[in-house]
C-alpha cells in the first residue's frame, strides 16, 4: 500500500525557494506567476499489515509529527492509494 504525504510550508513563512522560482519564471519570460510555493512529497510503501483503515490513518498522523513534518512551520495532508 502506498501513502502520499504533501508537506509544505505554512502561509505565514517566507519562502525564499519559491520566489527564487518565481524570479526564474519571471526572467525566462513567465510574468504572469504570482507567488510560488514549493514543498514536499513523500511516498511511504507501507507493507501487509492487519489493521483498520482508521488505525494506519493515525500511525500515519504520528509519523508526520514526529518525524516528517516540522509542524510549527510546515502544514502536511496525506492519502492512501491503493
Amino acid at each position: 500500500m502506498k501513502i502520499v504525504v504533501y508537506i509544505r510550508l505554512k502561509d505565514t513563512v517566507l519562502d525564499p525557494q519559491g520566489k527564487a522560482v518565481v524570479g526564474g519564471l519571471r526572467d525566462l519570460g513567465f510574468t504572469e506567476v504570482a507567488d510560488v510555493k514549493v514543498g514536499k512529497m513523500i511516498e511511504l510503501y507501507i507493507g501487509d499489515v492487519a489493521v483498520s483503515a482508521e488505525a494506519l490513518t493515525g500511525r500515519v498522523r504520528e509519523m508526520c509529527q514526529k518525524l516528517l513534518v516540522n509542524t510549527v512551520i510546515e502544514d502536511f495532508r496525506f492519502e492512501v492509494v491503493g
